[in-house]
């Protein structure tokens, strides 16, 4: 199948994929690889705050990561990369790039996505289920429980057929845990 280069595809691998924001002509499940969802960007505000950082999700280095694709309308192209810029980059954490995915029916796509910059201060690393559950089942943000987030992030992946044995994982060993006074 043959890519018309003028296609701006935008790839999410996290809520943008349920709650993108911006209007898209056509969406499909689709792969990027080399990088994989994690847990590795500390919430300061959020999921947590400066003193108990929360884990939200990041584009990481390695393995291959299932999202969400959308085709974006040539006409609206920059009204939604400003728009991402402010969403994703408010503080660096991401940094912004073109990369090939591959969609559901079979095409090459170049995509925008936003990827982890592991030199960030709020890279929290290749955490272990266990450690990233313990951050997580205690953490809290303006914008509730870190927990909630998981456990949301995961209905959402299954209601799109997506799996994320991981983060099953960390919600699997958030379950086993104490409840938290």
């Amino acid at each position: 199948m043959a890519v018309d280069m003028d296609d701006f595809w935008v790839f999410g691998y996290g809520s943008l994929m349920w709650n993108p924001g911006f209007a898209f002509t056509d969406k499909m499940t689709a792969r990027a690889f080399g990088y994989r969802r994690s847990l590795c960007v500390r919430s300061f505000v959020h999921r947590g705050t400066p003193e108990r950082p929360g884990l939200v999700l990041g584009l990481d280095y390695g393995g291959s990561c299932r999202g969400m694709a959308f085709k974006v309308a040539p006409e609206e192209k920059d009204g939604v990369i400003g728009y991402l810029r402010e969403r994703e980059l408010v503080t660096h954490v991401y940094k912004e790039r073109i990369m090939p995915v591959l969609l559901a029916d079979g095409r090459r796509v170049p995509a925008l996505a936003y990827t982890i910059d592991r030199a960030h201060v709020q890279y929290a690393g290749a955490l272990s289920v266990e450690d990233a559950a313990a951050t997580v089942a205690v953490s809290h943000g303006k914008s509730g429980a870190n927990t909630e987030y998981v456990l949301n992030t995961l209905a959402h992946l299954k209601e799109m057929g997506i799996r994320d044995h991981w983060l099953e994982e960390v919600a699997a060993a958030i379950g086993r845990m104490p409840p938290q006074t």
